[in-house]
């Protein structure tokens, strides 16, 4: 509603008097309205106030052993005795049944009402309960194997058509083993919801923190070893999943509700002892190894110390079973207690912020153990166990610890990469300027081969043209005439055409036929023979079984260039004779004979001045051939041998 509506209404109601005691009572009227509205909502709130409760109060305890049956005792044998109960001080070395009876009454104030409620903290090991002769609960196994009720709480309401007007008795039967501390733990009698709180406490100390601490260790011991799978060398963290193994086990030990798969409780009391001592020793090797420290010696001694230990535990007789378990517990403690406190000293030293974080876990670890081995040992009054909440210790130390190895791996890492990305640089920038270098020297090399190429073709082609065409000089009778020189001056021009060609001549056309191939030379050189009266035999096969590759043909060629060249320049020989065989497919021999004057082969190759000799040799050797020169006064022998490759498809 707009301002300017209420505006007449406020006039009103202070102007006009009648109006403004109208409006007083429908105020007064919403106010008891309100009232009553209230009145209404809290009504159910009342309603629901509870009566004042019943409790109970307990008026004797007492105890006796029972019969073998399980029979209750004779009211003789009944003890006056205090909760809780360990009757090995009472009955030593006494093994069976105890009975215990509890007189209580319950009390209810004027208009009281409500159910009496029962708890119990314990039962060392097995039973069953009565009230007023009437069972309400009983363990599934009351012979061996016996149901283990040593750490499970239990509560009941007890019905109404239970309880007797008076003293009511609840009778409570235990089977104990001697040597496990046999009795019963503390009863709790009253209302329902303090005893119902008690019970709910009871249950959370003895029973989730446990479970808690089982499940927290089972899975930073899974994680520890699935590092180790992933990388052997990594050993602290399968030493730690070794370690939590065994805690496992040993934890396991306090849910329990039966022996199983052990046949008897004396059993599975010396494989917890047993288990205990091997995660103390796994516990000393995983802070070692994380540490860093080097202990052969005592690794040694601490391995072979836990081998006596558990012989000692597997065979000593049930007799002296429970002295033997108490001193094991209190040597594994020792040394527990005693690395704790080495370690300390360890990270002092090494600084190193992963220890320091394990050394303050492990001072934790120290203050728990000693509260609960003396709480064990009843040297302390104390109803709570500190171990259970170490395993949040645990887990936040060794996160801590793994994450800061991981960020240190990381850093590691980053660094390691860096130098390499730095080294990859240099080695390329070294590579670049060596590369440089090489590509300079093998453009140099290259021309060098370019020039020794040029200079083995030309001493080979055109100087043996050279050489034919002054020994028709001076074998001539008469001075040539001008078309004699110009046919000379042709065949030089071809020789030097086929000099310059030969770079490419593995492209060159292989003749068809070795007769193909020997027809030029054969005619170049018959002439100059006939006119020096030298007899030449020229014999090769008709046909190739495996022609040779155009390079082996253009080698071929030079080599009997250069050995007829040598043969009319120095040898004075009288007859010549050139044979080329193929006696296999993969092999081509070419032989050229002369009965000159010889010469002395070692002596040429080793003063190295024979420029023909080094070109032959190189040609030959350039193609996969290899060549050999047989040299005597009236004989010179030059053989060449090729490795022919078949044509490919």
């Amino acid at each position: 509603m707009p301002r300017q509506a209420h505006l007449p209404q406020a006039r009103r109601f202070f102007a006009d008097p009648g109006y403004t005691r109208g409006a007083h009572a429908r105020l007064a009227r919403l106010k008891w309205l309100a009232v009553l509205w209230l009145a209404l909502w809290l009504a159910p709130a009342w309603a629901q106030e509870p009566a004042a409760a019943c409790t109970a109060q307990v008026l004797s305890i007492q105890a006796a052993r029972g019969g073998d049956d399980g029979a209750r005792p004779e009211s003789a044998q009944w003890q006056t005795v205090k909760l809780p109960d360990d009757w090995s001080a009472r009955w030593p070395e006494y093994s069976g049944t105890a009975w215990y009876r509890i007189g209580w009454r319950r009390d209810c104030a004027a208009g009281g009402s409500g159910q009496v409620a029962l708890a119990l903290e314990s039962i060392i090991m097995a039973g069953e309960v009565y009230i007023n002769d009437e069972r309400i609960w009983s363990d599934l196994q009351l012979t061996e194997p016996l149901s283990r009720s040593w750490n499970m709480p239990r509560y009941w309401l007890i019905p109404d058509a239970l309880v007797r007007p008076g003293e009511n008795t609840l009778w409570i039967r235990v089977v104990g083993v001697a040597g496990q501390s046999p009795g019963l733990g503390p009863v709790h009698l009253g209302g329902q919801s303090p005893v119902l709180q008690q019970y709910e406490d009871l249950w959370w100390r003895n029973r989730t923190l446990f479970t808690l601490n089982l499940i927290v260790s089972a899975v930073m011991g899974g994680l520890c070893f699935c590092i180790w799978l992933m990388r052997r060398e990594q050993r602290t963290y399968g030493w730690y999943a070794l370690m939590a193994l065994f805690w496992v086990l040993f934890i396991a030990n306090v849910l329990m509700t039966s022996p199983w798969p052990f046949p008897n409780s004396v059993m599975l009391a010396r494989a917890n002892i047993m288990v205990l001592v091997l995660y103390v020793a796994c516990f000393c090797i995983f802070t070692w190894r994380f540490g860093g420290q080097s202990l052969p010696r005592i690794e040694k001694a601490l391995w072979t110390l836990a081998a006596v230990l558990l012989g000692i535990e597997a065979f000593t007789p049930q007799a002296y079973l429970a002295e033997v378990q108490l001193t094991v517990v209190l040597i594994v403690s020792a040394i527990f207690f005693a690395n704790c406190l080495q370690f300390q000293v360890h990270a002092w030293r090494t600084r190193r912020p992963e220890h320091g974080m394990l050394a303050v876990c492990l001072l934790i670890f120290l203050a728990a153990s000693v509260h609960d081995l003396l709480r064990v040992l009843k040297l302390i009054d104390s109803q709570s166990a500190y171990t259970p909440f170490t395993s949040v210790v645990v887990t936040l130390c060794m996160s801590a610890v793994l994450g800061l190895r991981h960020a240190r791996s990381v850093r590691r890492i980053e660094r390691f990469n860096q130098e390499l990305a730095d080294g990859i640089e240099q080695a390329r920038t070294e590579l670049a300027t060596t590369l440089e270098r090489e590509h300079g020297l093998a453009l140099t090399n290259a021309r060098l081969q370019d020039r020794l190429q040029i200079a083995h073709d030309l001493h080979d082609g055109l100087g043996g043209s050279l050489v034919r065409m002054m020994a028709m000089v001076e074998q001539a009778s008469e001075p040539l005439q001008s078309q004699q020189f110009l046919s000379m001056l042709k065949l030089l021009r071809d020789d030097l055409r086929q000099t310059i060609d030969s770079g490419s001549s593995a492209g060159v056309k292989v003749p068809a036929t070795p007769r193909e191939w020997i027809a030029p030379l054969r005619h170049r050189f018959m002439q100059l023979f006939d006119e020096l009266d030298i007899s030449a035999s020229w014999r090769v096969p008709e046909l190739w079984r495996t022609p040779p590759s155009a390079l082996q043909c253009m080698a071929l060629t030079r080599l009997v260039e250069e050995s007829l060249v040598n043969v009319l320049k120095h040898s004075r020989a009288r007859r010549v004779e050139l044979v080329l065989r193929q006696s296999e497919s993969d092999r081509l021999e070419l032989r050229i004979e002369d009965d000159g004057a010889g010469f002395d082969v070692a002596a040429v190759l080793r003063a190295g001045i024979s420029v023909g000799m080094r070109s032959m040799h190189t040609r030959i050797a350039r193609v996969g051939g290899a060549l050999d020169v047989a040299s005597r006064p009236g004989q010179t022998v030059l053989t060449a041998t090729l490795e022919l490759r078949a044509p490919q498809a």
